[in-house]
């Protein structure tokens, strides 16, 4: 399995369409406070969350409160456009991290100095970069190829 971790995520639609992709894909969502919107039921319904309760989902207070929880074996990948390594010249493994960023301001640039040698990029003509949903479903399933995952 695949871990989607989501930091400081803005847009509820985003969120839900990643939701459904995690739901159908099998992957765990990792959510990072805090959030652009709420998740009392109301407000999941209208976000299309809907299966809330059928997801493998966990929310983290912070960004260190979730990098604790990672696993020493697990490798942690950031995604972002400030970065020329391409997703698909990583080998990914079971148990990994890709850790997206807020829509609208990608992920801070402290986190990206720490962890350069872990930044990979989604190769694109210059100018407006992919949505965020988009973007999970590009990477998520060049991971989940790379593990030879089947449909179950």
């Amino acid at each position: 399995m695949l871990n989607i971790v989501l930091y400081e995520p803005e847009i509820p639609p985003n969120t839900g369409n990643i939701g459904r992709l995690c739901h159908a894909a099998g992957l765990r969502l990792h959510l990072i406070e805090p959030l652009g919107f709420s998740l009392d039921e109301k407000s999941l319904r209208r976000a299309g969350l809907d299966y809330w309760n059928e997801l493998d989902v966990s929310i983290w207070k912070s960004f260190d409160a979730w990098r604790q929880s990672v696993p020493a074996e697990a490798n942690v990948y950031f995604l972002t456009t400030k970065n020329q390594k391409a997703y698909w010249d990583q080998t990914f493994s079971e148990g990994d991290c890709l850790v997206f960023g807020p829509e609208t301001r990608g992920l801070p640039e402290s986190l990206l100095q720490v962890y350069e040698p872990f930044c990979l990029t989604i190769p694109q003509i210059q100018g407006r970069s992919l949505n965020l949903a988009t973007s999970v479903g590009i990477v998520a399933y060049e991971g989940l190829r790379q593990l030879n995952w089947q449909n179950k």
